[in-house]
């Protein structure tokens, strides 16, 4: 079964891409995305015209990554939840669903009647999920939150990839970068809540915070600082293991990088010595045995670093293809979207936009059962709404009404 989520509705309370980012996993996974959106502005995400300094999309193209990311495969209804007429729409909409998935802030939730006690009157098998900067409690419970703040830099991850004597500190390597990660793990925590009620009935609020994402990816660190009792050393700007050259990335003549990471070395130098080209350091004994090797560190990393920054980027890719080695070619963007391993395994999916174009999309990590993802792009804003509407029982008079009333859009 390679949809697991058929039959499965999912009530998407939500904007941005963190938790917008689960719905997307699970309309992979062949889950219904019912997603609300605001009656006049929509999701506050289709506003963004610019990203990372670029266009959001096309000209003379409705295809924009930073929406069709995390809302393909969904359907959109206008709502405008702050209005009466609105209500009885919300709650068919609730009845009908297994999940309520938002990121609306408390106070705001409050507001709109979609607390966990609002939604539970009206549906009390329902599973609640709220995803957040902060988390559900404490003193920063009502506090907006972005990545960038959450769970990059209050996460620990901006410190930790920051060398000491940096100028600045680093920056995320992806727009959206803990969005998605973030959604990952709150489809991860429905599924496991849709088994669990499965298996003893019970429903469950789901909370997940961008912030303990964050804190989750950094375990290893916030681990070990807790054990020794303070915080720890900063990195480095290298990143070779100490004594090891056959670790830590290497510059190719072409200001590209190749990493290394074969934590044996003497086990690999005579192969990757022949692969580079240097026959002639085989059998040197500087570098039969780890004590040499460790004596002679500086002599194999200078070695190494002027041996690789003779040739390319693409001629070292073809060189160390089949080496047995342990190494990575430092990928960009575009590289990663024609990974030949991303596409054998179908996580480079295509679909058809609104216009009838080709495009391309990364799919979610988890495959099922060998089979390939099918993916259809984001609805247009309220694009479903009469469809959604007339599935709970309106007929056009009722349509008519509401859309008068600016209920639905």
């Amino acid at each position: 079964m390679h949809r697991p989520m058929e039959g499965v509705r999912i009530l998407e309370v939500a904007q941005f891409t963190f938790v917008p980012a689960a719905g997307a996993v699970l309309a992979d996974w062949g889950a219904d995305i019912i997603k609300v959106e605001h009656a006049e502005t929509g999701d506050a995400q289709r506003g963004l015209v610019r990203v990372l300094g670029l266009a959001a999309g096309k000209n003379g193209s409705s295809f924009a990554p930073i929406m069709e990311g995390p809302n393909r495969g969904k359907r959109s209804i206008g709502i405008a939840l702050d209005k009466p007429e609105a209500k009885p729409i919300l709650e068919e909409l609730i009845k009908s669903s297994d999940v309520f998935l938002t990121n609306y802030l408390p106070s705001v939730a409050k507001k709109l009647g979609i607390t966990l006690e609002d939604v539970r009157k009206i549906n009390p098998d329902i599973i609640y999920v709220s995803g957040s900067g902060f988390g559900s409690e404490g003193p920063d419970a009502d506090k907006g939150g972005y990545d960038s703040t959450a769970f990059w830099a209050r996460g620990g991850s901006a410190d930790g990839t920051t060398p000491d004597d940096a100028d600045c500190v680093s920056f995320m390597p992806a727009g959206a970068y803990g969005d998605s990660i973030g959604g990952m793990t709150i489809a991860g925590g429905i599924a496991a809540a849709l088994y669990g009620r499965k298996t003893t009935g019970e429903p469950s609020f789901v909370d997940v915070s961008l912030l303990a994402v964050g804190a989750w990816a950094t375990q290893f660190n916030i681990n070990l600082a807790l054990l020794t009792g303070g915080p720890l050393p900063k990195v480095q700007k290298t990143t070779a293991a100490p004594g090891n050259p056959l670790t830590g990335n290497y510059r190719t003549s072409d200001r590209r990088w190749i990493q290394l990471s074969m934590l044996q070395p003497t086990r690999y130098w005579g192969e990757f010595a022949t692969v580079i080209g240097r026959e002639d350091l085989v059998d040197d004994k500087r570098f039969a045995t780890m004590e040499a090797m460790f004596e002679n560190k500086d002599a194999a990393t200078n070695i190494i670093a002027d041996t690789l920054a003779q040739r390319t980027y693409d001629e070292w890719v073809v060189a160390f293809k089949d080496m047995k080695g342990q190494w990575a070619a430092v990928q960009n963007a575009w590289d990663l979207g024609n990974d030949e391993a991303l596409i054998a395994n179908g996580r480079i999916v295509d679909l058809i936009d609104a216009e009838g174009n080709p495009q391309k999309l990364v799919a979610n990590p988890v495959k099922f059962d060998n089979a390939p993802v099918q993916i259809t792009r984001a609805p247009g804003f309220a694009e479903h709404t009469d469809e959604i509407l007339r599935e709970l029982g309106l007929d056009d008079d009722g349509l008519i009404a509401l859309k008068i009333a600016g209920a639905v859009t």
